[in-house]
């Protein structure tokens, strides 16, 4: 193996560890978009990676700030009285992010590959036994997407010039459940509990370009991610367990675009410095309404045809992420990274500021394999959660309030490639 190619090698492998630190980020991100595999020099290599993600997030203080109840004249939609139960609860739960692609070089410019990732997700259980269970008691979002990208690479001054273009294809699916009324002690054999279950799908495009200088390790790419739009997200509310029936439901929503910017170099034999800063419209979700299927009004907040809605009012996100790599010998080589996410929360989750560290080393037994592995540790700021207006002035998160401090994410990552 020449030396221009272990350069470029220990690039990738560093660009590839550096990805543990941003498997926890704000809005629904779990792996995000990642074409890193585009730019191995091999003609052909696939890769399987998987990244499981350890948050700790606890919620305390927790106080029901909505006692009303539909069994109580006039009524309200509270769901009752939840102070006596507790005012703490464990927010989180861990995640696998699962990650695989091909890369094939066609000729000496053209460069394709396809790949599977699960970049949208979140799952959060505080559970029934706590004073805000009218609001959550557990929530699951999950995502696929598969793409198809290429780029065309030619000779410019010292290096090379890409131009980057691909699309993707995105499901996303989940639920939601939360007390919709507290039948505790009323006789009522139900549990009060409604659930929500959606789903929609889109497809979006991504443009970009790089420039690779080999002999010293050099390169800088800026993709933008185009907005999947979902179109018709639709489902069902299920109201049984509250004395009611199932009722079908339509809504809309778009997931995020984004652009990312990603710098490398060598700064010294078998030395490599690498960042990147990352910007996703996470604004693009704010209260989105579901209603009736069939209704012959207009889908608004509150209206005649309202069912319920997802309360997010996120604002956008920012990841800035810097590390430094060091190949030891043509076997083995290391990286450590630090990365800051901004929080998206304007006050109605627990998405606050993020700063991880992380370390991880890559193993080649010959020139056709690739072992990684690595780890991270992090810190999920403090903050609380309350009531909170959107731009119309229309109050949300009037039904519970609670604070939580600083709280540990953990994560383990693991790779595989092979190489032709």
């Amino acid at each position: 193996m020449n030396n221009l190619r272990r350069k470029a090698l220990l690039g990738a492998g560093c660009f590839s560890l550096a990805l543990i630190g941003t498997a926890h980020a704000g809005g629904l991100e779990r792996g995000g978009y990642n074409i890193d595999l585009l730019f191995d020099p091999a003609p052909v290599a696939g890769e399987l990676s998987g990244t499981y993600v350890m948050p700790e997030r606890k919620i305390k203080n927790a106080v029901d700030t909505d006692t009303s109840s539909a069994l109580i004249p006039p009524g309200g939609r509270g769901g009752g009285d939840l102070n006596s139960r507790s005012g703490s609860a464990d927010d989180s739960e861990s995640y696998f992010v699962p990650r695989m692609g091909i890369k094939v070089g066609v000729g000496d410019h053209l460069d394709c590959m396809g790949d599977y990732s699960q970049p949208w997700g979140i799952h959060s259980a505080p559970g029934l036994d706590w004073a805000g269970a009218n609001s959550n008691i557990e929530t699951k979002i999950e995502s696929e997407n598969f793409a198809a990208t290429c780029s065309y690479k030619m000779d410019a001054g010292k290096g090379q010039f890409r131009f980057i273009g691909g699309v993707f294809y995105q499901d996303i699916s989940g639920f939601k459940e939360r007390l919709v009324q507290d039948f505790t002690g009323s006789g009522v054999p139900l549990s009060g509990v409604g659930r929500i279950d959606l789903e929609g799908n889109g497809v979006g495009w991504r443009i970009g370009a790089a420039y690779e200088i080999p002999e010293i390790a050099l390169r800088a790419s800026l993709v933008y991610n185009s907005e999947v739009d979902l179109g018709d997200v639709t489902g069902d509310v299920d109201l049984t367990q509250v004395g009611r029936g199932v009722i079908p439901v339509i809504g809309t929503a778009s997931m995020p675009q984004s652009v990312e910017f990603k710098v490398q170099s060598g700064i010294a034999p078998g030395w490599l410095a690498f960042g990147s800063v990352k910007w996703v419209d996470w604004s693009v979700l704010q209260i989105v309404n579901f209603c009736a299927v069939g209704a012959p009004v207009a889908c608004t907040y509150g209206g005649p045809s309202f069912i319920t809605s997802l309360d997010l009012l996120y604002r956008d996100g920012w990841t800035v992420s810097g590390g430094i790599g060091h190949k030891f010998n043509d076997r083995w080589s290391a990286a450590a990274t630090l990365t800051w996410d901004r929080g998206t929360t304007t006050g109605l989750s627990t998405q606050t500021d993020t700063w991880t560290v992380g370390a991880g080393a890559s193993f080649s037994p010959n020139k056709n394999v690739e072992v990684r592995f690595g780890g991270a540790i992090g810190i999920l700021t403090s903050g609380s959660v309350g009531v909170v207006s959107d731009e119309a002035g229309i109050p949300h998160g009037t039904d519970v309030s609670y604070d939580f401090g600083d709280d540990l994410v953990t994560a383990l990552s693991a790779s595989f490639k092979v190489k032709w």
